[in-house]
């Protein structure tokens, strides 16, 4: 959209340009209190490149310097319909800035781009509520806490059932280790993790993408016992932050204490290879099992305010898989076989951001 916006004053929105206004847009995200690692420009490049959804960008600017930027996307599909979204395949999004009127500049701006889509509706997965006069849905939780560069505090920091599951893998002869090829073991163990948990996979090219676009800023780490990969995830940087994000475990993860160890020894070995100081742990829905686990785990759940500007629909949207409406088929596809999910799960996956 070519569109450019005027708010009252001298801030101006309009949507990001070339490769120039990329360098500035990660340059403001980078310094930006409220900016995450969802609002940096790459991701425009991975979601256009990876499921060829449109990415409308805008950044709100003022005497040339850039005051707040909003990542948008519009998301089509049949079975899951038409939004703009801030931001699909993330945990965070909404405007980062530090002004109230550079965000209402930039939200007047995305809700006119949305009605004149004629999209179902704006949401804007924010991590704090902006806008009083958007709906607000808290179905999701962050999770997140400070971390250290030894093991043991970081053991001692985890509430004693849970130690005792990271203890287990140790007795068991685990051992973790950074893998830069995020598309080979780690994606094989993430693929067959999300299966039997009845969700489509996203394709392997996905995840070597990822790695392409963000570099040093995503990585894998793997645990083995005794040379075999047992438990695999994908892992962001930004700032002093680690995110893992894309983890599983093969069957008999859970028996050797293997998901407990990883991220136990992820945090140490995070804050000691890279200076990081907080683990995010991203988001997980109330009442589900990743919820409980981050929560016996040590972390406090904070609540996601996600808001929404409805377009062509009057209530919030309902995706959840725990909706009864996608029941039979999460159920259905727990039974696939892994070649066969891996192969159709990309064409689903890409709408179900």
């Amino acid at each position: 959209m070519s569109t450019v916006a005027k708010s009252p004053g001298s801030v101006h929105v309009r949507p990001l340009g070339g490769e120039a206004d990329g360098l500035l847009w990660d340059k403001f995200v980078m310094s930006c209190p409220n900016a995450t690692f969802f609002h940096r420009e790459g991701w425009r490049r991975v979601i256009e490149t990876s499921f060829s959804h449109k990415a409308h960008y805008l950044l709100a600017e003022e005497d040339g310097e850039i005051a707040g930027v909003l990542p948008l996307v519009r998301q089509r599909s049949l079975l899951f319909g038409d939004a703009l979204i801030s931001t699909p395949f993330c945990v965070y999004g909404g405007v980062a800035t530090s002004r109230d009127d550079v965000r209402i500049a930039l939200e007047l701006q995305a809700a006119a781009m949305a009605d004149s889509m004629g999209v179902a509706y704006l949401e804007c997965r924010n991590r704090a509520s902006s806008n009083p006069n958007w709906p607000t849905k808290d179905l999701y939780c962050g999770f997140s806490k400070a971390i250290w560069d030894n093991p043991q505090e970081n053991l001692l920091a985890i509430p004693r059932k849970q130690r005792a599951e990271v203890r287990r893998g140790l007795k068991n002869g685990l051992v973790g280790e950074l893998d830069q090829d995020v598309g080979g073991i780690c994606y094989d163990i993430y693929s067959q993790s999300v299966r039997n948990l009845g969700t489509p996979v996203f394709a392997r090219d996905y995840f070597k993408i990822l790695k392409s676009v963000f570099g040093k800023d995503c990585d894998g780490f793997v645990v083995r016992q005794e040379g075999r990969a047992v438990a695999a995830v994908v892992n962001f940087y930004f700032r002093d932050e680690v995110l893992p994000y894309y983890g599983g475990g093969i069957a008999e993860a859970r028996s050797l204490g293997a998901t407990h160890f990883m991220y136990w020894d992820l945090m140490s070995h995070a804050s000691r290879e890279r200076g990081v100081k907080i683990f995010d742990f991203g988001r997980s829905k109330r009442g589900s099992g990743s919820f409980a686990f981050k929560q016996y785990y040590g972390f406090t759940p904070e609540p996601l305010l996600y808001q929404y500007h409805l377009v062509g629909q009057n209530s919030i949207p309902d995706l959840s898989p725990n909706n009864p409406k996608y029941r039979l088929f999460i159920n259905m596809w727990k039974r696939l076989p892994l070649s066969v999910s891996q192969f159709i799960g990309p064409w689903i996956a890409k709408n179900l951001g």
